[in-house]
């Protein structure tokens, strides 16, 4: 996969194999990314950011951060990416703050009403030292499961982390758990 805002990027890791798209913009920021991409079978991870990486944690603001990003997907998978290889992605911290992010983690569910498979990123996210205060870790292993398993549990199944092993020994565990 690639993560990248840039059409030009995209294009040339599609042709070295990525067949996975993630733009943090929500496909707004190069205005010659989806018409470049028409061409390709490609899933695209249909990301949520208020502002841009530059201000997206200056005081965000929202009406109801559920619905205001359940709109934000409705209107995009109609009007811009009729393709139905999308993945939609809440943005977990960006452009929220920990309110916001604990709301969407613990009714993602209301996400599957769209269609479309969710992926979600709490890895290593500052919400996790929000909560643990000075049980907090360099790594925060410990509160990206928690929230991976949390939210394994109400249908999503795709998850961004860094300690893949330790991840994925907790939601075999987990599961083995719930199946016994």
């Amino acid at each position: 996969s690639v993560d990248t805002r840039k059409s030009s990027l995209m294009i040339k890791s599609i042709k070295n194999g990525a067949d996975l798209i993630n733009d943090v913009s929500g496909f707004e920021y190069d205005p010659n990314t989806l018409l470049r991409l028409k061409k390709y079978n490609i899933s695209k991870v249909l990301h949520h950011m208020q502002g841009t990486p530059n201000t997206m944690q200056k005081n965000p603001k929202y009406k109801n951060v559920l619905l205001d990003i359940y709109d934000f997907f409705e209107l995009k998978i109609k009007k811009k990416l009729k393709n139905k290889k999308i993945i939609l992605d809440p943005g977990i911290g960006f452009g929220k703050t920990l309110k916001h992010n604990l709301t969407l983690i613990s009714k993602i569910s209301l996400f599957h009403s769209l269609g479309f498979p969710i992926l979600v990123g709490t890895s290593r996210k500052r919400f996790i030292s929000q909560i643990s205060g000075k049980h907090d870790s360099n790594d925060r292993t410990g509160g990206t499961l928690a929230s991976v398993l949390f939210m394994l549990s109400q249908g999503v199944q795709i998850f961004r982390v860094h300690n893949v092993n330790e991840v994925k020994q907790g939601i075999l565990i987990f599961k083995k758990i719930l199946s016994n």
